[in-house]
């Protein structure tokens, strides 16, 4: 059970939050932050000063409320009146919802009909973008302040590792296991299988890893939620940890995400200073402690064995498998390496039983997943929807369509390792089986929408400029791959494709794919494949063939 500062903390911070007669969030992700979220907050501050509304108002900084084409985002909360969310909110419309909504209500002490102007902003409270999610990982990404760790306790932060603390660590792993949670960062590895093998490696020491290293075109999953729930990924690492046996972690974040950086080290200090992490975790006997790891920002270090290299102070560079990591990684100790949405599943699973998990989703892709939809979706932003869930009801309902208005052509899923899914496949679900069938991957979450104006052969040619650009070089598949599949596909922009240029191109293909020593080889031809495959009215043609393979 938690310890008594734990539990102290956690009340504290309930009864605090219940003597507010409103709470009104503020987002405060990357997405609202860069659209002048600062002033918004700074202006909503300042108007609850000049109407003396401090000890009736909680102002709460979270972390993405997801709808980020409609940021800055204010969500206005009083008990027995429905939520109000508007956005997108300047800072002088910041003062406006405190003088013209907040102040009038709690005035008036029951529901008020708000001016028109005000009206005007507000989004639907049936919007399905948010009414047809399934949140789960990102349950308190919206409502707790991610600075500050008694925020979080008091939205159930640390529960599950109060509870597990108390049973033995093979029960966690049966537990993982039973729950079948896949990886949520590409390949969809069992998790609980990776826990099984580090644990029964033997060795003097264990690590654990939290790969966020996202660096796919479109994808913000993983720094969304290290920037709004760092408690949750912490929480994961920890119960990792106690399960496999390892007294250490680390959180492996690009440095390109300081305020992502910036609040996991916030995190790891609080958590530090409530005892739950340290050689006596939450009083017990259990020894775990953690620190951040800033990459350099190659794209190939998003591969588990180039992590590695790059922790150990080498050149992060991927090195062939087996052995695996889970029995020989950091240091050539068994190391649990799982990326950032992953980590922030297991607490829920250990609170909730592995049971409760497998009633979301399907058989073979249990849970829900979270997905950054952008592009020319109308509606874009961070969901997260169950496993299974079609693909057309992610970016024609939740998404709204396209803000152009015209048909969707394509998505493109998976970043760098996913491909483009034509629209007449949208009803394909969302699902590691399904995906695969159409030769993509659900990926770490990135989804870009394309509408029938999109250039999907110059979409093509970026995700390989992309590729050569982040290939570290190592094997010649990839190395020389790149290179020949870029200029193939600007050839045929340029030139149009012969029969004889096609055919190449599957050879290419081919060959990357089976000979390629990690992921980013492997999955580089994807966009292209799928567009020659599934577009053939669309690619430029030559008429005459000269023959040959060059």
């Amino acid at each position: 059970m938690p310890t008594p500062l734990h539990s102290e903390a956690r009340e504290e911070e309930r009864e605090r939050q219940a003597g507010f007669a409103c709470r009104v969030f503020c987002c405060a992700g990357t997405a609202c932050l860069s659209a002048e979220g600062e002033a918004v907050w700074e202006s909503l501050i300042d108007a609850r000063a000049t109407h003396g509304l401090k000890d009736k108002v909680d102002l709460v900084r979270t972390g993405c409320m997801g709808l980020c084409s409609k940021g800055p985002l204010v969500r206005v909360e009083m008990a027995d009146v429905a939520p109000c969310l508007y956005g997108p909110v300047s800072a002088m419309f910041a003062r406006l919802i405190m003088t013209e909504h907040v102040a009038p209500a709690l005035a008036r002490g029951d529901e008020f009909i708000r001016p028109e102007f005000l009206a005007s902003q507000a989004l639907p409270s049936d919007l399905a973008f948010f009414a047809q999610q399934k949140r789960v990982v990102l349950s308190r990404i919206d409502r707790a302040d991610p600075e500050r760790i008694t925020d979080a306790l008091a939205h159930g932060a640390y529960v599950a590792l109060a509870g597990a603390l108390e049973k033995q660590p093979q029960a966690l792993i049966d537990e993982l296991q039973a729950s079948g949670l896949r990886g949520r960062g590409g390949g969809g590895y069992p998790t609980g299988q990776k826990w099984a093998n580090a644990a029964g490696t033997e060795a003097d020491r264990r690590f654990v890893i939290c790969n966020g290293d996202e660096g796919d075109p479109g994808a913000y999953v993983d720094r969304s939620i290290l920037e709004g729930d760092p408690h949750a990924v912490l929480e994961g690492m920890l119960l990792s940890g106690y399960a496999v046996g390892a007294s250490h972690g680390y959180v492996y974040v690009r440095a390109e995400y300081e305020l992502a950086v910036r609040r996991v080290r916030c995190a790891i200090e609080q958590a530090r200073e409530q005892g739950l992490l340290g050689d006596a975790v939450m009083g017990s006997d259990f020894a775990f402690d953690c620190k951040v790891f800033t990459a350099a920002g190659a794209f190939v270090c998003g591969e588990e064995t180039a992590l590695i290299a790059s922790i150990e102070g080498q050149r992060g560079t991927p090195r062939p498998r087996p052995p695996y990591p889970s029995e020989c990684g950091l240091w050539g100790c068994p190391t649990v390496i799982s990326n950032v949405e992953t980590l922030a599943n297991v607490p829920r699973i250990i609170e909730q039983s592995a049971a409760w998990f497998r009633s979301i989703g399907t058989a073979d892709s249990p849970g829900t997943k979270v997905f950054s939809m952008a592009g020319r979706a109308r509606l874009a932003g961070l969901v997260e929807v169950p496993m299974g869930t079609k693909l057309s009801t992610v970016v024609d309902s939740l998404g709204g369509g396209t803000k152009t208005g015209r048909p969707v052509r394509a998505v493109q899923i998976g970043g760098l390792s996913g491909g483009l899914v034509p629209a007449e496949q949208l009803d394909t679900t969302l699902s590691y089986e399904a995906m695969s069938e159409l030769g993509s991957i659900v990926g770490s979450g990135g989804m870009i929408v394309l509408d029938d104006n999109d250039d999907l052969l110059d979409l093509a040619r970026f995700f390989l400029q992309y590729a050569v650009e982040e290939s570290c070089g190592r094997c010649a598949a990839c190395r020389i791959g790149t290179h020949q599949l870029l200029n193939l596909a600007t050839k045929i922009r340029e030139e149009g494709a012969t029969d004889d240029d096609l055919v190449l191109a599957e050879r290419l293909s081919e060959t990357m794919q089976a000979t390629s020593l990690c992921g980013l080889g492997k999955a580089a031809p994807r966009t292209l494949m799928s567009f020659l495959r599934n577009w053939s009215d669309l690619v430029p043609r030559k008429e005459t063939s000269t023959g040959g393979d060059a």
